[in-house]
């Protein structure tokens, strides 16, 4: 069976699972090369569908995730939404939710213009004209071909069947801004099924304060909260306490064996929260906001999580939704003692509900026991050198390039990285979501922390409180993570205490708390990376592995085709590109 996954929301997605087993997913904004893109992945489709070899009448269902219309289409949308947020009174909520609603229909064709609603925690089908549908079946797709999957369900869906562990029962919580009218949700997965047995309306939601609060600071929502995460540690730790004091107070958890929270009286909807966000932090620092947020959220969803866990007794977790991309959180439930294993879907953003789709009608039509569980999150297209060296002889290059073809490459990369260069990879299958994964990376010896200055000034244009991750072998991960619990760490979702090797990878841990967000490399999923890993590690005597941050400008989408990677080195201070099997270099 052949189905086919869409997401048309922010950071629009599209995947191909065929007989359980997930052959390719694709995020919109790579093509269009438009950071974080909203709307229907028609891009994705189409070059999935040609990769394959197939056409879109082979499909045989086609999944489409979410039954709500989102209503923050574009970047510029989304800021305009959150600016009338800023503007209105958040006392007068009813007025502005009416707004809100004006805002969504116009958005619609006429004939679809009509709420739907969706239900805390049941399950009901979609109404017939879902606005969803629209696209979808302009697009080509038989009506009567698609599903309309719940947002959260899908989000659900992810972590459990990604998992794969269906002999235990499991814990799958979601959490995220909303979709569907909800914001987070409980779930028991027990042999092969999932059950929902609590869900907290998106009123409620702890996402949507961390994003108002990144607008209230000048970031963009739904795209900046990292920058708010990683300026936390530097925080003054009594001035941040007094913040997430503050911020506790908003909420009450229900009762000892609840499954969720409610605001507080007197709290607004948290969509709604600017106004009051806004007068709680006024003269406070911008650090002292960041450390105390960051800290609330910490300790609300890990009680939040001990919470289910002890209603449940279920103490093995999977974990999704765009809240769960805050490492520093997942952290702090890994470390509960009450949890004996964690596994957090990578990236795992709305983007990935494409996945869960997939999972989920298979599950149904197929049974789950057919179902591949994720392992390497490689699911994008791939170049031969003869479609790269094309590339490159068409190119335009800006300044003298020398390219040559290599023997060895990765010996080649990572005695430049020995000798102190930074080196951009692009190498294999494009991995899939936020995470750069060594195929399109940019590559430096996390011992040295001079190179930091280098490529947030020269390459990135990235923020220079932002920390780096670190790309580890397995056997090198024993050394240098403390993880007692040995919870696997391929996916750069975890991070973890560093232990006394951090002199080998200094500039790839976070600089103030010198914790790490590694990617464990494992030596089947991506050989050749694994081999540049040891080959650096034979080089220079170094065990912490290499230093590894996503290769694309700042604001923009990870380098997908040859010509994105070739731009990227011609319009930054790269001075080296290992393409393939080609080694570029700017003289």
């Amino acid at each position: 069976m052949k189905i086919l996954a869409i997401h048309d929301g922010h950071n629009a997605a599209a995947g191909l699972m065929i007989d359980g087993r997930m052959v390719m997913a694709l995020q919109e904004e790579r093509l269009r090369r438009e950071k974080n893109y909203a709307g229907f992945p028609a891009e994705a489709i189409n070059f999935i569908l040609d990769e394959c070899g197939l056409r879109l009448g082979e499909i045989d269902r086609v999944a489409v995730v979410g039954r709500e219309m989102p209503d923050q289409n574009t970047k510029e949308s989304r800021l305009a939404l959150y600016r009338e947020v800023g503007r209105a009174d958040y006392l007068d909520r009813k007025r502005f939710a009416e707004r809100r609603r004006e805002l969504y229909d116009t958005a619609l064709p006429p004939r679809l213009r009509r709420t739907i609603k969706s239900a805390l925690g049941r399950e009901t089908p979609p109404p017939p004209d879902n606005p969803r549908l629209a696209a979808a079946i302009e697009f080509g797709i038989p009506e009567d071909r698609i599903e309309i999957i719940e947002h959260h369900r899908a989000h659900a869906a992810s972590a459990y069947y990604g998992l794969g562990d269906y002999g235990r029962d499991i814990l799958v919580l979601t959490n995220d801004g909303e979709g569907d009218g909800l914001c987070a949700t409980v779930n028991i997965g027990r042999e092969g099924r999932l059950r929902r047995i609590g869900a907290v309306p998106r009123s409620e939601s702890i996402g949507n304060l961390y994003a108002v609060v990144t607008f209230l600071l000048g970031m963009v929502p739904l795209e900046h909260e990292y920058k708010l995460m990683g300026m936390a540690p530097y925080a003054d730790e009594k001035r941040a306490s007094a913040i997430a004091a503050k911020l506790r107070d908003l909420f009450t958890f229900e009762g000892a064996s609840s499954y969720g929270w409610r605001r507080a009286a007197g709290t607004p909807d948290l969509f709604h929260s600017y106004a009051m966000l806004r007068e709680m932090f006024e003269y406070e620092r911008f650090d002292w906001i960041c450390g105390g947020l960051q800290r609330f959220v910490e300790e609300m969803l890990v009680e939040w999580v001990r919470r289910a866990v002890a209603a449940t007794g279920v103490k093995r977790l999977a974990l999704s939704g765009g809240v769960f991309m805050n490492v520093k959180l997942n952290k702090a439930i890994m470390e509960l003692p009450e949890v004996e294993d964690l596994f957090v879907f990578p990236s795992c953003g709305d983007e990935t509900n494409v996945f869960g789709a997939c999972y989920l009608v298979q599950a149904e039509r197929a049974g789950f026991e057919t179902i591949e569980p994720l392992r390497e999150f490689y699911f994008g297209g791939s170049y031969d050198n003869d479609e790269v060296k094309a590339a490159i002889d068409a190119f335009a290059f800006s300044s003298s390039v020398e390219c040559r073809k290599s023997d060895d490459i990765e010996r080649e990369a990572a005695e430049l990285l020995a000798s102190g260069e930074a080196v951009a990879r692009f190498r294999g299958r494009e991995e899939f979501g936020a995470r750069a994964l060594g195929n399109r990376s940019i590559l430096a010896d996390p011992s040295n922390t001079d190179v930091i200055k280098v490529i947030n000034s020269m390459i990135k244009c990235r923020d220079f409180w932002m920390p780096f991750a670190t790309s580890m072998t397995d056997r090198q991960a024993q050394g240098c993570l403390v993880n007692p619990k040995g919870v696997r760490a391929p996916y750069m979702i975890l991070t973890f205490d560093s232990t006394g090797l951090i002199r080998d990878f200094k500039a790839g841990a976070h600089p103030y708390d010198l914790t790490v967000r590694p990617q464990v490399v494992e030596r089947d999923w991506n050989p050749d990376y694994y081999r540049l890993i040891e080959e650096f590690e034979r080089i220079s005597g170094k065990r912490g592995g290499v230093l590894n941050t996503s290769f694309n400008l700042h604001g923009y989408p990870l380098v997908s085709a040859p010509v994105d990677a070739l731009d990227v080195f011609d319009r930054s201070g790269l001075k080296h590109l290992a393409i393939e099997d080609y080694l570029l270099r700017k003289e």
